[in-house]
């Protein structure tokens, strides 16, 4: 690696580091119950609930996870200027996150992801969210928080989850603004812009992003198609490199022409929620230090399983991971 070498020295890099996450924010919400008969109305299951919860969620739990490993976040984002709107800004002060990247806009609304559980099963999620983009002025204000929190960052994330804070125009000028800073990019890819960020410095899809994608079809065991599709996205994308994950099979990453697959750890796996969150957190802060690509994949990798041994959308234990890296001698 470059000038830093051992595993103790990255994680102690890693809180020097401020990273820009722009993209789709929103609630996870929980309410946590114990069911024990069908309801006689329906045949659904009575949940009598225990506990409520609200958390962040979408791109502000990448923040989390990035705050969890010891670097700075910045939130840059658009929500509602409604209760759940209110509710965001709250969990954030609460969590210490600096709000001054968040535009509130009174067109909109705070997306919010109700889901119910009961013991460990996850029985219904509601949603409540606006898909469609921002409208001209929305985009305006976005971009003037992002230009103000950029000179600060070491690295940007870009998150989107479809929910309508990027657009094909914003994402290329966000990727300009950032490359011009020789500023590195990392992005969490959904389907609607996905061939959108020409330019970019890691693109991290998972295998299904990468098919829906792209519109191709293969076998998931067919590693020829697959290797195909992930060299047509680094040519199309103009990406330096492709990090795919690839669920129980481990991840994948592309470096021009070098290929590594890394293998998934053994786990008790409880809820896969928030995975591919905590994935692109630590790749964005093994990217800004500049680490060789197999090491940002296996960390990654690595997070990403311990954070599904938990129910819920949680960040990063980062002792447990630098624990667990050193167990492996990654």
């Amino acid at each position: 690696m470059n000038q830093i070498s051992s595993l103790e020295d990255i994680f102690a890099a890693f809180d020097k580091l401020t990273v820009l996450i722009v993209g789709d924010v929103m609630i996870d919400s929980y309410l946590w119950g114990k069911s024990n008969r069908i309801s006689p109305e329906a045949p659904v299951p009575i949940v009598n609930v225990v506990k409520s919860e609200k958390r962040l969620g979408g791109a502000a739990n990448v923040a989390l996870n990035v705050q969890a490993l010891g670097a700075t976040p910045l939130l840059c984002s658009v929500i509602g200027d409604d209760q759940d709107g209110a509710d965001f800004l709250r969990l954030m002060e609460d969590k210490e996150l600096k709000t001054d990247g968040i535009v509130q806009s009174p067109e909109r609304i705070t997306t919010i992801k109700h889901r119910i559980i009961a013991g460990a099963q996850q029985l219904l999620r509601v949603d409540s969210e606006i898909e469609h983009n921002l409208a001209e002025y929305e985009e305006r204000h976005l971009e003037e928080r992002y230009l103000k929190l950029l000179n600060q960052a070491d690295v940007v994330v870009f998150e989107d989850y479809d929910k309508g804070v990027f657009s094909e125009e914003n994402i290329q000028r966000f990727i300009q603004l950032a490359n011009e800073r020789n500023i590195p990019t990392v992005v969490d890819p959904k389907k609607k812009n996905f061939l959108s960020y020409v330019g970019c410095s890691l693109f991290k899809p998972n295998l299904k992003e990468l098919k829906e994608g792209l519109k191709v079809d293969f076998a998931d065991e067919n590693l020829h198609a697959f290797e195909e599709a992930v060299a047509s996205l680094q040519s199309r994308l103009q990406a330096k490199q492709v990090l795919v994950t690839l669920s129980e099979r481990g991840v994948f990453i592309a470096e021009e022409q070098k290929h590594t697959y890394i293998e998934a750890h053994r786990r008790a796996i409880a809820d896969v929620s928030g995975a591919g969150d905590t994935v692109i957190s630590i790749a964005a802060l093994c990217m800004a230090l500049q680490t060789t690509m197999p090491f940002l994949a296996g960390l990654s990798n690595l997070g990403g399983g311990l954070v599904c041994e938990q129910v819920g959308v949680v960040p990063i234990n980062k002792q447990k991971l630098f624990e667990e890296a050193q167990h492996i001698r990654l």
